[in-house]
């Protein structure tokens, strides 16, 4: 808005007029909260407020993003549905994995020279992402000359494709490759919550500026109507191809930093229904919505984990929660694993029925076996259970440690 036209405005005009913020102080604004939640992570981290097991969740969370949105790039903005996502990251997890096995990242990192073996890790990081891109682009040359659900049937089986190779390459090769179905195993562990949020970072900058750039504006004319870009002269095959391809790339580094956090890979972790999962994640998130993206991915990560300890608990561990607070399966596994008694190799999961004394239980820990009783409860019965589970704790509660 010109300065002559701010002058004949109202006063009450120009209070409703949105004040315009340039773009430069707009990215300045941004990387100042990014610095802001990642020193804000860093700190929870270093202090212990976010254990090991939830730091390993927000990398699950950081990879989750990138799978989330590189998809976006071909369903939210070109308008395509292609349903082979989990092959990319394949992709890109093995050559990504093969590549860190045959360089001395692992004694590395082992050592403790983390900065030794950066390059190693960022040439895996570019690796993955270019071998990746190369299978988008030959992958999405025919496959883009379709639409719908014929683009979705072709670019299923592609991924389908690229999941039994895997499985099966080591056959024809003659020698040990992926390893097959018994997977491949002995990769470094680089992929630290700093690295994964780098690299989420750097994924929804490069998604931002294309899409803000003429290259995005053609590819969302396309989602539009194809028809009528082609018209007035953009080059639909290429952009449509372009943006496959950028989708792949970004699929392969989040399979490479897959790859360098588990540190072991299997085919089956690619199926079908993998695609579908980050498929779900753009589209409860919104299609064509980065920030979407990003919120759901989070929360579709975060919640089945957070609900996991409720799913894999019995019912009476799960009443225990409800009505007895104060008395919990830890404290009894806890009060238990003090008895002098028990045996050096003691189970790995330990269930504490109702119906069994503290004998019974103490038994079947010296024993080295898990007992398991499930029925439905009556009110009566639920009252007996819990009496009993009263009495047990009163008498565990007496054991030393």
């Amino acid at each position: 808005m010109t300065t002559q036209k701010k002058l004949r405005m109202t006063p009450e005009q120009r209070a409703l007029t949105p004040i315009r913020i340039p773009m430069p102080l707009r990215y300045l604004i941004n990387l100042t909260l990014i610095l802001c939640l990642w020193l804000v992570f860093r700190a929870l981290i270093t202090g212990g407020v976010i254990t090991n097991y939830w730091a390993g969740i927000l990398i699950t969370v950081g990879i989750n993003i990138i799978l989330a949105v590189s998809l976006n790039v071909a369903t939210g903005y070109l308008g395509q549905l292609p349903l082979g996502h989990a092959g990319f990251m394949a992709v890109g997890a093995y050559a990504g994995g093969i590549f860190m096995k045959a360089t001395p990242a692992a004694e590395l990192l082992k050592s403790g020279q983390n900065a030794a073996a950066l390059p190693y890790i960022l040439a895996a990081l570019v690796l993955s992402a270019v071998i990746a891109g190369v299978f988008g682009l030959v992958i999405g040359i025919p496959a883009l000359r379709l639409r719908g659900d014929y683009l979705a049937i072709i670019t299923l089986g592609f991924g389908e494709i690229i999941r039994v190779v895997l499985t099966n390459i080591d056959s024809v090769l003659g020698f040990s490759f992926t390893y097959g179905a018994a997977g491949l195993k002995r990769i470094p562990k680089f992929a630290s919550f700093d690295l994964v949020f780098v690299c989420v970072v750097l994924s929804c900058t490069v998604v931002h500026m294309i899409m803000k750039s003429r290259h995005g504006r053609a590819i969302l004319s396309i989602r539009e109507n194809e028809i009528a870009s082609e018209s007035v002269g953009i080059p639909t095959t290429y952009y449509k191809t372009f943006a496959f391809a950028a989708s792949a790339m970004l699929a392969g580094m989040a399979g490479c930093l897959y790859a360098g956090y588990l540190g072991s890979l299997y085919p089956a972790t690619f199926k079908f229904m993998k695609s579908i999962e980050i498929l779900v994640m753009v589209v409860l998130g919104g299609m064509g919505s980065m920030l979407g993206s990003v919120l759901s991915a989070s929360v579709l990560t975060v919640l089945p984990e957070a609900l996991r300890s409720v799913a894999d608990l019995r019912p009476e561990l799960v009443l225990l929660d409800i009505y007895l607070p104060d008395m919990d399966g830890l404290s009894v596994l806890r009060a238990l694993r003090a008895d002098p008694g028990r045996p050096a190799a003691e189970p790995d999961v330990l269930v504490i029925s109702a119906a069994h004394d503290l004998d019974t239980v103490r038994g079947a820990v010296r024993g080295g076996a898990v007992h398991y009783l499930i029925k439905p409860f009556s009110s009566e019965a639920l009252r007996e259970q819990l009496e009993r589970f009263r009495a047990m704790h009163e008498r565990l509660r007496d054991l030393p440690g």
